[in-house]
């Protein structure tokens, strides 16, 4: 079967990168996720996708320039579906210890040399406290990531993050010893997902929210499926033969 991961957790069903989120992708049986992380202004990693706080907090600022601990006390609920309850920005350290994900596609925005450096050790760091090693794929869609993450952290796995068609994804993702590729689906074909698979590379197809899309994407092999909505996916892919993952 295709596999699935929640997009932020579940993002289409409750505040994006939040503890309620990835609760939610878990209450649906998907135990795997994609989410993004941040450093903030004292070197923790925050769960987070914008650099800024205002599209899902309405505060002005960096996370980058922010104390973890004012992070947290900060509610993210704000431009995603309606939630009761107050959702803090999440540590990755108390998300780990949260919540049982099978497996984590962790993504990595563009980043100074020496701030990449810092962001993949303090994940390497993390996951190894965690006994988390080989259930962990750091992700980035920047050179400057996955450079610093084969420099300073081989131990974790890598992926590369491709959303346009300037470069050959296949020959970027060879470059950097890449484990996975995570695909806008728009740049999905059969060609080019048979040829990633040949190179041993997981395709991960974003974000696919369509019904009719999830099985297209199944029809032409890829080896799994990041979603707003997992439990739509779950309903979707249910009857089809499961298959184990290349992560």
């Amino acid at each position: 079967m295709t596999l699935i991961y929640g997009h932020r957790g579940a993002k289409g069903e409750a505040p994006e990168n939040t503890l309620a989120s990835f609760r939610r992708c878990l209450e649906h049986g998907v135990r795997r996720c994609e989410l993004d992380l941040h450093l903030s202004r004292d070197g923790e990693l925050v769960v987070i996708h914008d650099p800024t706080l205002k599209r899902t907090t309405g505060r002005r600022g960096k996370v980058a320039q922010t104390l973890a601990a004012e992070l947290m006390a900060y509610d993210a609920r704000l431009g995603g579906p309606g939630w009761k309850s107050e959702c803090p920005i999440p540590r990755l350290a108390d998300l780990f210890d949260a919540c049982d994900f099978e497996h984590w596609q962790l993504e990595v925005k563009s980043a100074s040399r020496q701030r990449a450096a810092r962001t993949v050790v303090a994940i390497r760091d993390l996951a190894q406290a965690r006994g988390l090693l080989e259930r962990v794929t750091l992700t980035s869609s920047s050179r400057e990531v996955l450079k610093a993450a084969c420099q300073h952290a081989p131990e974790l796995a890598r992926g590369l993050v491709a959303e346009y068609d300037w470069l050959d994804p296949l020959k970027v993702a060879r470059q950097y010893g890449c484990s996975l590729l995570a695909i806008k689906w728009t740049l999905c074909t059969r060609e080019r997902v048979a040829r990633a698979q040949r190179d041993n590379l997981h395709v991960s197809v974003w974000t696919v929210n369509d019904a009719a899309l999830m099985r297209r994407l199944a029809d032409m092999g890829v080896d799994s499926l990041i979603t707003d909505f997992p439990g739509l996916a779950v309903s979707v892919l249910a009857d089809r033969p499961r298959h184990a993952a290349g992560t």
